[in-house]
């Protein structure tokens, strides 16, 4: 049963409690990483016979296996993946940048050039946890940054995709796919093997190996950040409805028996009606063991004395989903200084932000909300800056820059202002 606090009662640091990863990985995946450098596409189909059952040494899709891929979809499923593809893409073409240039002063030009990341690699889960959404998520900002090439990777049992998520793949315009999962298929995108491209930036989520391989590749190629278990915080006053709340709940502990789900609230009797809730609908659910042990384990409910003061708790935790259920959510949305992604009202659960709402379901968990950002169109691009000095720019402003050079004790970059001024050959 879901543990109940009144704030007075509990600690920043019980707030904060999180299930961490326990499983230590490190050495296998070192290991599985080295063994892929060294040997490319053979330790890529040996490590897909071995833990998917492979029954050939084809690791790429083919377009025939996509195109069938399309046919076995449900065409109503088909079309809403097309239209959450296009609320993700209108909210994401929002935050496209744009290079800049400065000229001000005479002579002087300086500037930023956005330039997409060439290529990306995108990991989508393939066992029993296998999310369409999660292809979409991924691969439509990186479309809207303008990288020239997406590779796909992904487990594949028997040598066969989930048709669902080649479909979603094509929808979003993946240019390649690669029937492989696990750290090795983070290693063969971060360092290529004879079949699979080496690319520049690997997104995506995974389990705790592809978690600890793309810790361990990171300086070789970027990433996204490393997912904790997913976690979900509602804020509701005691007018919502208990079964509203306690399936929102619910929604991300299904998710992992390490999830974390919170409800802060501030009144009394709607948190033991929420906690009857969780009783009643747990035992309904398919993954009833899973959400069982997350609420039991992590689960809690915060009764403050206000919302304020509700809101001032979540900003400790810094969510990755958070929802505020009330009439005024708009009142409250002011105060939040640390969440992955906001729900606001009581008529908008966090699962219309995973497939439909259009922003982005890749968020920062474990508290990263502090410091860091959703997946964003952000992700896929670099910046790089320039500066123009015409001659008479330089001879304006090039003794100041000397002095600086020199006060560090760094003469040559000194001289090489001052060779170039008036009266120096």
């Amino acid at each position: 049963m879901i543990k109940i606090y009144k704030r007075n009662e509990i600690s920043t640091e019980q707030i904060l409690e999180r299930s961490e990863q326990t499983i230590d990985v490190e050495g296998i995946v070192a290991d599985i990483i080295k063994n892929v450098r060294a040997n490319g596409d053979e330790a890529l189909v040996e490590y897909s016979k071995k833990f998917d059952g492979a029954l050939d040494d084809v690791l790429e899709v083919t377009k025939e296996e996509i195109e069938d891929a399309l046919t076995q979809v449900d065409s109503e499923l088909i079309e809403i993946l097309k239209q959450a593809k296009e609320n993700i893409t209108a909210f994401h073409s929002r935050q496209v940048r744009n290079s800049f240039l400065i000229n001000e002063n005479e002579g002087v030009i300086i500037g930023q050039k956005v330039i997409p990341i060439e290529k990306v690699g995108l990991y989508v889960p393939g066992g029993t946890a296998a999310y369409p959404s999660s292809v979409l998520m991924n691969c439509v900002p990186a479309k809207i940054a303008g990288c020239s090439e997406i590779v796909m990777v992904t487990p594949a049992k028997e040598g066969k995709v989930k048709p669902v998520i080649l479909a979603a793949a094509s929808i979003a315009g993946v240019d390649r796919i690669f029937k492989i999962g696990g750290a090795q298929a983070v290693a063969a995108l971060a360092y290529g093997t004879q079949s699979v491209p080496k690319v520049d930036k690997i997104v995506g989520p995974g389990n705790a190996f592809v978690a600890e391989a793309k810790k361990q590749v990171f300086g070789t190629v970027d990433i996204d950040m490393i997912a904790g278990p997913s976690e979900i915080l509602v804020v509701a006053d005691g007018t919502n409805n208990p079964a509203h709340i306690a399936a929102d709940l619910l929604s991300q502990a299904e998710h992992d028996k390490m999830a974390t789900a919170v409800l802060i609230t501030d009144s009394e009797d709607f948190a033991s009606k929420v906690s009857e809730q969780l009783e009643i609908q747990i035992p309904l659910l398919p993954r009833a063991e899973i959400a069982r042990c997350s609420i039991d384990t992590n689960g809690k409910i915060i009764i403050t004395d206000s919302l304020v003061e509700a809101m001032e708790a979540s900003n400790l935790l810094a969510p990755e989903h958070l929802e505020i259920c009330v009439d005024n959510p708009f009142e409250y949305l002011g105060y939040v200084k640390h969440a992955g992604s906001v729900f606001l009202g009581k008529n908008c659960p966090e699962a219309l932000g995973d497939y439909f709402a259009g922003p982005n379901h890749t968020l920062p968990t474990s508290g990263t909300a502090r410091f860091s950002s959703p997946l964003s169109v952000d992700d896929f691009v670099k910046k790089t800056q320039f500066s123009y000095f015409s001659r008479e720019a330089l001879n304006g402003i090039g003794s100041k820059v000397v002095r600086f050079a020199n006060e560090e004790g760094l003469h040559a970059h000194a001289n090489s202002v001052s060779i170039r001024l008036e009266n120096r050959n």
